[in-house]
């Protein structure tokens, strides 16, 4: 007969189908979730799965941290898979906390993986963990995109970030552990009641007797999920028709894009501040509802370190002077994450934004058929206070310039949400 274990393995099995990868991360605190995956994981390695290797982070932030590693290491030992533990040791005491703990996390795993090889690396997220992040988002009032589901996979750099146990509850892996007689780490912040975590948790308890249980609301996340896919394939087909590019600049077209229902309009738009922006998630609620605002109102507006203008006929969405004044780097690096600059070797020569001084110096600057606002905001190279060349600016010197993210990497990003 075949074991409950068995089964969640085989779904854990399942979301690696058709080609799992011949190495797998599984990033293992100690507590019962992600420790289940991995034995779970290990049976599957000992059948013909991918070969695993164990990393755990310490933030840290409390005593316990480094014996709950240690704890982990000796699990990993037993089951004969090899296993590091990162440390983090950049906390300052400010800003937020949970949030600066995740990103330093996700970071230090992405630098780990990379520089072993490893594409990718599984989390012990649960049902309970998609239903609790659903209460969170539903007490902000959240829209669709807040409701939906977890990925099931996330890219970061060059490693994939797995969940394969979203549709597990925490009980059915506990009863793995329990099963097998292995104990588990219990955060003492996981009682915290300071954490809206672990107040969410407590609410979903109380839900119970209603019939409101995690894997409903882990279910209805997952509906969510599918409706924000749609709404971004019918942002991707109004793009297709109406967004262009202009050397670095997003333009769309204003008949077209007045004609767009709300939620799509809404879509396409924040895609086009993270493209320019280059930033990891675009704006959301208020502010997206104030940019929208002035657009149908005719007014112009900055957001994200975007210069939002309104045309007659077009939108034009294009890089802020402010957001890039300060930024400076080498002629052989990438600047504000998307300029390509080429030329002749020169020591010292740095790139940086053209601004009004430079601008000055560029007498054929409207040839770029740029808006002025766009001309300052591009890269330029300086040597000290001498301006050498702005490509996009017409004022090339045998310099060049090129963006590493195209109009494809736009229309991409639409349909990888």
């Amino acid at each position: 007969m075949t074991s409950r274990a068995d089964l969640l393995r085989d779904r854990i099995i399942a979301h690696f189908l058709p080609k799992p990868p011949e190495t797998l991360g599984v990033a293992v605190s100690g507590g019962s979730d992600s420790l289940a995956l991995l034995v779970l994981l290990n049976d599957w390695r000992r059948e013909g799965g991918p070969k695993l290797v164990a990393v755990t982070v310490d933030h840290r932030l409390r005593d316990e941290a480094r014996d709950e590693a240690e704890q982990v290491a000796r699990i990993c030992e037993g089951l004969d898979i090899p296993h590091e533990t990162l440390a983090w040791t950049d906390w300052n005491g400010q800003g937020n906390l949970p949030d600066q703990a995740r990103r330093a996390r996700y970071g230090l795993m992405v630098d780990w993986a990379s520089a072993r090889g490893i594409d990718a690396i599984a989390l012990g997220h649960t049902a309970d963990d998609q239903a609790e992040t659903f209460l969170m988002r539903l007490a902000r009032e959240a829209g669709v995109d807040g409701l939906s589901a977890m990925a099931a996979t996330r890219r970061q750099g060059k490693v994939i970030f797995c969940r394969p146990a979203l549709h597990i509850s925490r009980e059915e892996l506990r009863d793995v552990l329990r099963d097998r007689g292995m104990a588990w780490v219990d955060d003492p912040s996981n009682a915290d009641l300071a954490y809206e975590r672990v107040r969410a948790r407590r609410v979903l308890a109380a839900l119970a007797p209603l019939g409101i249980t995690a894997q409903n609301l882990s279910n209805v996340a997952h509906h969510m999920s599918d409706v924000r896919d749609t709404l971004y394939w019918y942002a991707f087909l109004a793009a297709r028709k109406s967004v262009g590019f202009q050397q670095g600049d997003l333009l769309i077209d204003r008949k077209g894009f007045r004609a767009l229902r709300g939620e799509i309009a809404r879509r396409l738009l924040q895609d086009a501040l993270k493209w320019v922006s280059g930033a990891e998630y675009g704006p959301r609620g208020r502010a997206m509802d104030l940019l929208l605002d002035a657009i149908r109102s005719g007014n112009s507006m900055t957001l994200q370190g975007c210069q939002i203008t309104v045309g007659t006929e077009q939108l034009r969405v294009s890089r802020e002077y402010n957001a890039v004044a300060g930024l400076r780097c080498g002629t052989d690096e990438i600047w504000d994450g998307r300029w390509k600059i080429t030329g002749p070797v020169t020591v010292g020569a740095e790139i940086a934004a053209l601004g009004h001084e430079g601008l000055s110096e560029c007498p054929e600057w409207r040839e770029s058929g740029l808006p002025l606002a766009s001309v300052i905001a591009s890269p330029a190279v300086w040597q000290g206070r001498e301006l050498l060349a702005a490509p996009v600016a017409r004022s090339e010197n045998g310099w060049s310039a090129e963006m590493i993210r195209d109009g494809e990497h736009y229309f991409a990003a639409l349909l990888s949400h």
